[in-house]
């Protein structure tokens, strides 16, 4: 299968991506968060503060601040037991689960944190951010400003940041359950972080910029960790000051590349625990990684800018809102993904406008691919399906941020024909009077990034989800991201097909009540 029709599959028709006589085991499952062996640890302080506003004035964090923000973007944060019946007798059985403050596919987190850290307190160097133990583990100790920056092409001033987060896949930590579908979970999830640590960038008073372009082996080679079993995905360098952190085209750069930089360095290989006995291969995910690396610095590109032409259908111009004022800790608690929970409850065209401003102008961020995103098409879009929403008319719809209006696409309840797409049951949409589509270029952005531009289109399509939920949470809603539909109705539903784009996530949106479950938060 070529990679390309196997992109097409993994998107359109899974089965046909997916191994064949694929069946779960359960039992020898991997753990969801990775735990070095005999290495070097620094305790991060448990003490984290409860309430998050946005700080104005940033200082060079401590390394007390910098736990606490790894936390909220990343640690372990609440056990939740559900209470789940089977068979005929009806058996009770209790499931445990140990939740983040961001959602993942299957609760599985196939991304680990790694950080290069300058600091006074500890040794400058790469660490991993140890999950289970709230903890930093020291990987590779020494000062990497010049390896990292020419890893990034010169374009980041990295003397001028205190800290490098890299994320990474760990490929199996999914595989093992979603198996070749696990590839576009992955990019979502990387995605979907990436959106978590912007948020509380600005919480902390960081500024942080996005380069989804760097030598991929040499930043693999500087951590240690091997390709066939995990990769960084993005490099996200975090400064308190934002011209740091621009990503800009030095055109006396020289030229460098993977094999030459990795030279400088003494490989390291580290063990860790994975708990698994046995690891089933992978080809299509190695593959397609392989491909999508980048060898030299020479090769970055910017994303082609189209605007689009004026749409003449009929607008519903939304009512002019503010920005949200929130508290992200209160936020990140109270976050919820309903299922068969949501309650149909009727929506105000404010909260609505809202939801929408506020998700697409806070998805203006530093990144290497075309400055801000502010008027370019190729960044996702969002399309929605609205139901007993107050003052608009049942249908479906494209919100056009930059005029702040809906554009309409088709009339009438479109309920029946989304639950009818459904691959399993898993949410009532007829109790959902807000169903949103993010939705991206078909070709992605092949044309200027090759197959990395796959992998990016979903890394974009997560941040803009985790900006939907963190919005939606604000308003006192719930959102349940999903990928288990057909994308070709919902394509045809919007009239994507013409205008060569197609739907990339489905987030249901809407009142919800309380879930029967216990739950205890992993803080005081």
């Amino acid at each position: 299968m070529s990679l390309q029709t196997f992109l097409h599959n993994l998107h359109f028709d899974i089965e046909k991506a997916n191994q064949s006589g694929w069946e779960v085991d359960w039992e020898d499952a991997p753990l969801t968060y990775k735990i070095y062996k005999d290495l070097p640890t620094i305790p991060l302080s448990l003490n984290v503060p409860l309430s998050l506003k946005e700080k104005k004035d940033a200082i060079e964090p401590n390394l007390d601040e910098i736990g606490y923000f790894l936390w909220y973007v990343y640690g372990l944060t609440q056990v939740a037991q559900t209470a789940i019946t089977s068979g005929s007798n009806e058996m009770v059985n209790m499931m445990s689960l140990n939740r983040r403050f961001i959602p993942s596919g299957g609760g599985l987190y196939p991304n680990e944190l790694y950080l290069y850290l300058k600091s006074d307190r500890v040794s400058s160097g790469i660490y991993h951010y140890d999950v289970a133990r709230h903890c930093l583990v020291l990987l590779r100790e020494g000062n990497f400003d010049s390896y990292v920056s020419r890893a990034l092409g010169n374009r980041c001033d990295l003397p001028k940041c205190f800290g490098t987060i890299f994320i990474s896949t760990m490929f199996w930590k999914n595989f093992f359950k979603y198996n070749n579908f696990s590839y576009r979970l992955q990019g979502l999830d990387c995605g979907v972080l990436i959106g978590q640590i912007l948020e509380m960038a600005k919480r902390f008073g960081f500024k942080a910029g996005v380069y989804y372009q760097f030598l991929d082996q040499a930043i693999n080679h500087l951590i240690g960790i091997h390709e066939r079993e995990e990769s960084v995905y993005g490099v996200i360098p975090l400064s308190i000051e934002e011209s740091a952190l621009i990503p800009h085209d030095n055109v006396k750069s020289k030229n460098y590349n993977s094999i030459d930089l990795s030279k400088e360095l003494q490989a390291v290989s580290h063990k860790y625990l994975v708990k698994s006995k046995k690891i089933r291969e992978f080809p299509m995910l190695i593959k397609l990684n392989k491909v999508s690396m980048i060898e030299s610095t020479q090769t970055f590109r910017k994303v082609d800018e189209t605007v689009e032409a004026l749409d003449k259908r009929h607008r519903i111009i939304l009512p002019k809102v503010e920005r949200l004022s929130y508290d992200s800790a209160t936020i990140c608690k109270e976050r919820f993904s309903p299922e068969l929970d949501f309650v149909l409850r009727s929506i105000s065209q404010k909260n609505l406008a809202t939801l929408l401003k506020e998700a697409t102008a806070s998805f203006s961020y530093l990144n290497d691919l075309d400055g801000s995103f502010e008027t370019n098409n190729n960044r996702p879009k969002l399309y929605l399906c609205l139901y007993n929403v107050e003052g608009i008319n049942n249908g479906a719809y494209y919100y056009d941020d930059h005029t702040h209006t809906l554009v309409q696409t088709k009339l009438g309840d479109q309920r029946m024909q989304l639950q009818t797409g459904m691959s399993a049951p898993t949410v009532n949409l007829f109790q959902v009077p807000i169903c949103i589509h993010v939705v991206g270029n078909k070709e992605h952005i092949k044309s200027t990034h090759s197959y990395r531009g796959y992998r990016i289109q979903q890394m974009e399509a997560g941040i803009m989800v985790q900006r939907l939920l963190i919005a939606a949470s604000a308003l006192g809603l719930g959102g349940h991201p999903l990928l288990g539909y057909n994308v070709k109705l919902c394509d045809e539903l919007y009239q994507l097909e013409e205008i060569g784009k197609t739907s990339l996530i489905q987030i249901p949106i809407g009142h919800y009540r309380n879930r029967p479950w216990l739950k205890g938060n992993l803080h005081s």
